[in-house]
């Protein structure tokens, strides 16, 4: 089975089979978050507009913009508020200025499309591993059209369970974010020097990742279960 990783998007990608989404500081983490919290459905969008739009009683609405909460959204993109969030048995939408759109790049031509971080990485290898017949590729969302050393490192990890779980053929993408993740022993350490932390950092959230750096925590994967609309429908997979 053929293991790649794409360090950033690329509009003219093709995914034949499984894709991992990686944006862990900090939306993959946070949806996973949101789940294990009880909410029945992520409905990922590429705008704050196209959020607004799904916007009622029932409806939560969670993104951010410059790492803090949107005007008139219920929730930020926090991983320790989304796990504490009344959302249980409701649907979520969601738009975040990386994480969101990498997914929506993945799901043009994937098979499965499912959203990993540290935080539930051991789960969403195995998920993956089980559904791929020929390739695991894992997406990293990067920061603004920039590679990040955070998703990288846990596409390094991702790419090493899966290697666990049984033989893979690593592109050279996967070579390097394998050498990644054994440059640096420590996930905090790998996560805290990255140019996402330090964001969150300039905006007082820096508490997020120490929980975002929390390896195999959560058996709670996202998988893209279906579309309404320009919606990317995730749900828990079990």
């Amino acid at each position: 089975m053929r293991l790649r990783v794409d360090v950033l998007p690329n509009e003219g990608a093709v995914y034949p089979d499984v894709v991992l989404v990686v944006d862990v500081i900090r939306a993959t983490t946070t949806a996973a978050c949101l789940l294990e919290a009880g909410a029945e459905a992520l409905y990922l969008v590429e705008s704050l507009e196209a959020a607004r739009a799904f916007k009622d009683e029932d409806v939560v609405l969670a993104g951010e913009v410059g790492g803090l909460k949107p005007p008139g959204f219920d929730l930020g993109n926090s991983p320790r508020e989304a796990l504490e969030a009344p959302v249980g048995g409701k649907v979520v939408v969601m738009s975040t200025t990386n994480g969101t759109r990498a997914a929506h790049a993945a799901a043009k031509s994937a098979k499965h499309v499912l959203l990993a971080s540290l935080y539930n990485a051991h789960a969403a290898a195995r998920l993956a591993k089980e559904l791929a017949t020929e390739e695991v590729a894992i997406l990293c969302a990067g920061k603004e059209g920039r590679a990040g050393l955070d998703d990288l490192y846990t596409a390094g990890v991702l790419a090493e369970y899966l290697g666990l779980l049984g033989e893979v053929e690593p592109e050279d993408g996967a070579r390097i974010a394998l050498a990644v993740k054994r440059a640096y022993q420590d996930p905090l350490e790998a996560l805290s020097l990255s140019a996402a932390a330090q964001a969150l950092k300039g905006v007082g959230l820096e508490g997020d990742v120490p929980f975002a750096a929390q390896v195999a925590k959560s058996a709670a994967v996202p998988i893209l279960s279906g579309r309404v609309g320009d919606a990317l429908i995730f749900k828990r997979a079990y």
